[in-house]
């Protein structure tokens, strides 16, 4: 059974073809980022318009090089995001879903965009069964979920304000280094010294298990402001530190009050090198997805889909995007 996954839930065109639950055939990303870099973020109506563009020839591209010559005989599903998201972004992929699945005459499935990132290490990953825990982390999500069953999600909690990829945006945006922010003071942070700048970790000391990074973004200002000599690798790796720690210290209360002792680390932060050392030396078992299933993509959103519809799951075409759909 082949699904086609379609996801334009921000920046990224992306689609994908998934034979059965877990066999990927192809997927393809035509990225934004140059789009957007000039503006220092993703401009919704700018990403709506790239996605316009971007879905036909990407589409087209992928039917051809899995050599698809009748997709109406051999493509049995369709899967989409239909959010969260930007609106304008969502509405790209999830008309186009509703149109070639009416020309096609398949079933047609919505995935939520976080659900799709659970099923990024679903795929990664034969022996991730729930329960377990998922961390996602990503420009704008940073949560701890609950996965007792593919479909049954507790949140066990969220950030209070900014998402941790939204705090690194932030502050690469306050030092100068351009869009987007996690790789950028990742790399500056190779080159500096994690303990020069004693950063707070935030939340460490709360008994919940929430986040919160607009206090250490205001610590990294101050920092930069009190001492103008700071090399900028040593304030980026202690930033870096800062951030990762916490994350890491609340999946370790997660994994103490549930008592899984499984984690999935998703979203676009899990491709940060210094979280994945550091999810290394824990004692619980990790699981990451490859670097290139990090990112918003079009497998993430078949596996998700594919899933769903053998739970019994099925849309109508009268649906609509929701930009602030909940996962639980």
């Amino acid at each position: 059974m082949l699904t086609l996954g379609i996801e334009t839930s921000c920046d990224d065109t992306s689609v994908a073809l998934l034979e059965g639950a877990r066999h990927l055939r192809r997927f393809l990303v035509a990225s934004q980022l140059e789009d957007h870099e000039a503006f220092g973020g993703v401009v919704p109506e700018l990403a709506s318009r790239k996605h316009l563009e971007n879905f036909l020839p990407l589409l087209s591209r992928l039917l051809t090089e899995c050599e698809i010559k009748n997709p109406s005989r051999e493509i049995h599903l369709i899967a989409v995001t239909d959010g969260p998201g930007l609106m304008g972004s969502l509405l790209i992929g999830t008309t186009a879903a509703k149109a070639l699945a009416q020309v096609w005459e398949v079933p047609l499935i919505t995935v939520n965009h976080l659900e799709g990132h659970i099923f990024a290490n679903y795929l990664a990953h034969d022996d991730l069964f729930p329960p377990f825990i998922t961390l996602i982390v990503s420009g704008g999500h940073t949560e701890l979920i609950l996965v007792r069953s593919f479909g049954d999600y507790v949140l066990l909690g969220a950030t209070r304000d900014d998402a941790i990829g939204e705090a690194f945006d932030k502050i690469a945006r306050l030092l100068g280094l351009g869009y987007p922010g996690g790789p950028a003071i990742e790399k500056a942070a190779r080159g500096g010294d994690p303990a020069a700048v004693a950063l707070p970790v935030p939340m460490a000391d709360s008994p919940d298990i929430e986040f919160s990074f607009s206090g250490l973004k205001t610590a990294v200002i101050w920092a930069s402001k009190r001492n103008p000599y700071l090399r900028l690798e040593d304030l980026c790796a202690s930033f870096q530190h800062a951030a990762t720690e916490a994350l890491v210290c609340k999946v370790e209360l997660a994994v103490r009050k549930t008592g899984i002792r499984k984690v999935a680390v998703s979203g676009g932060v899990a491709a940060n090198l210094e979280l994945r050392r550091k999810m290394k030396g824990v004692p619980w078992k990790t699981y990451f997805p490859p670097i290139e299933l990090c990112t918003d993509n079009g497998a993430m959103i078949a596996a998700a889909g594919y899933n769903a519809y053998k739970r019994g799951e099925r849309a109508s075409l009268s649906f609509m995007p929701d930009p602030s759909k909940s996962l639980v």
